[in-house]
């Protein structure tokens, strides 16, 4: 008998469940989130987000579901121990590794480093590698000096707990990531989302991009969660929490900053205000490091941002983005930069024009994708571990296939099984690459090489279709 979907009655396989699942079960069934009289698509009205001039008594408790949630939570040890269980696993580690001294976490070790070297009054940009940093992470400091005054805190302990911190830090924040993007699927998808949100933040552990960001100590799922959590939870709560929107989406972008095109996603989907919040936020940090070190803030802004020696090579296989495509397949073309940027350009007349009806139509959590995954195509560098927005399309792809689907049924799964096949087979690591072996490719090396950034593009192409078509037969119908 085929295995079977059974999501409307809020199930993840058969009536009679064993092993590790089943204590998952169990222990949701502790928490009992009980949220039936939510309406489809998350916590507040369809339109949410669409007007920012909304009556507060339509949102007031947009912003209270999350608390509940971690309130029923914690009255629930076993499932708390479950989600608890890989990050302390994690910090242990980190521990281990302290006492015994062992290479953990190379990005992480930049990131301490540079904290480091901010309190002790050294050079951010003159070298490329920083003083403090260990012999077997001699990596240029590549962030905005905001970042070091934010790292701060990383330097306060041993490299390998550094490593530790972030990693478990991530992993907790990751768990946040996918309870707030089930709760934005656009139908009421499994009746127990604690069941749900358990078993993805475990599944999605074996993504590429997730357990690279891990290994290496690297800062994207905090970054994701700290924009997620501005645009779809701040943006939609009540008066007083919604003062300080875009106010994460500004630090975010202080560390990295990429994520300023999110700025632009708040200002399109009516949120003005909280984009300037964003812009003020992300200025005022910048003119907090001018006051600080003003020599370091102005050699970054006029030198480092734009040295691709500090970054690496484009053309490595690992840099999933359009510029790498362009150098890729130009052979280091001198106007890759500027072909890249026009290829953004032109995407980003369609980007925008799905993102807006996504979001007009109370599609909140796919808008934001759209954006998110725009931006990684035209940001200058995007590493294989910058793609952790893969987890909540992966959480949307499974709500998407139907109850009582079975495996058969390969329309309804092969969605799904198309994005965990590219993100998580780790194909890029089996690319030939290093020197120069991109730019030797066959065709067919090209597409399966340019896999991560190929998949928004073939999506959202089909995406963009079906909208057409609907937006098509929506004056039709009204006739």
């Amino acid at each position: 008998m085929p295995f079977r979907v059974t999501g409307a009655q809020g199930r993840f396989g058969r009536d009679h469940r064993h092993g590790f699942l089943s204590v998952v079960e169990r222990a949701a069934s502790e928490v009992s989130e009980d949220q039936g009289e939510r309406p489809a698509g998350g916590p507040s009205s369809p339109d949410r987000g669409a007007s920012p001039d909304r009556g507060a008594s339509s949102d007031q408790g947009a912003g209270q579901w999350l608390a509940i949630s971690f309130a029923r939570l914690f009255r629930s040890p076993r499932l708390l121990l479950l989600l608890l269980l890989i990050p302390l696993g994690v910090l242990l580690a980190g521990i281990v590794g302290a006492v015994f001294e062992l290479r953990l976490g190379v990005d992480s070790a930049v990131y301490r480093s540079g904290g480091l070297t901010l309190l002790r009054g050294e050079p951010l940009y003159e070298f490329n590698t920083l003083g403090s940093e260990p012999w077997w992470a001699l990596l240029p400091f590549t962030y905005p000096p905001t970042a070091a005054l934010l790292f701060i805190p990383l330097a306060l302990v041993p490299t390998q707990l550094a490593w530790g911190l972030l990693a478990a830090l991530s992993i907790l924040l990751l768990v946040l990531v996918i309870r707030v993007s089930i709760e934005y699927l656009p139908t009421r998808r499994w009746a127990k989302p604690a069941t749900a949100t358990v078993v993805f933040s475990i599944c999605v552990l074996a993504l590429e991009p997730v357990w690279r960001t891990l290994f290496l100590g690297q800062i994207n799922v905090v970054l994701m969660a700290a924009v997620l959590l501005d645009v779809l939870v701040v943006g939609a709560a009540g008066p007083r929490l919604r003062r300080f929107g875009g106010i994460l989406i500004g630090i975010a972008a202080a560390v990295k900053l990429t994520p300023l095109i999110f700025v632009a996603h708040l200002f399109f989907i009516g949120r003005k205000l909280d984009a300037l919040r964003a812009l003020v936020t992300f200025f005022a940090l910048q003119g907090l490091m001018f006051l600080l070190i003003p020599v370091d803030f102005r050699e970054f802004w006029m030198h480092a941002v734009q040295d691709p020696g500090r970054t690496g090579p484009i053309h490595w296989a690992g840099n999933q983005n359009l510029a790498g495509l362009v150098a890729r397949i130009s052979e280091l073309t001198p106007h890759t930069t500027y072909i890249a940027i026009g290829i953004g350009a032109i995407l980003a007349i369609p980007a925008v024009w799905l993102m807006l009806r996504l979001q007009r139509s109370g599609r909140p959590l796919q808008a934001l994708l759209v954006t998110a995954f725009f931006g990684l195509l035209v940001s200058p560098v995007s590493w294989s571990h910058h793609w952790v927005w893969v987890v909540p399309l992966i959480v949307l792809l499974a709500a998407r296939i139907p109850a009582g689907a079975t495996l058969g049924q390969w329309r309804s799964w092969s969605p799904l099984a198309a994005v965990v096949l590219v993100f998580g087979s780790g194909v890029l690591l089996w690319m030939s690459n290093g020197m120069d072996a991109e730019l030797r490719w066959s065709p067919f090396e090209f597409v399966i090489g340019s896999c991560y950034l190929l998949t928004p593009i073939v999506f959202g192409a089909v995406l963009l279709g079906s909208e057409l078509r609907r937006a098509r037969r929506a004056p039709n119908r009204g006739k």
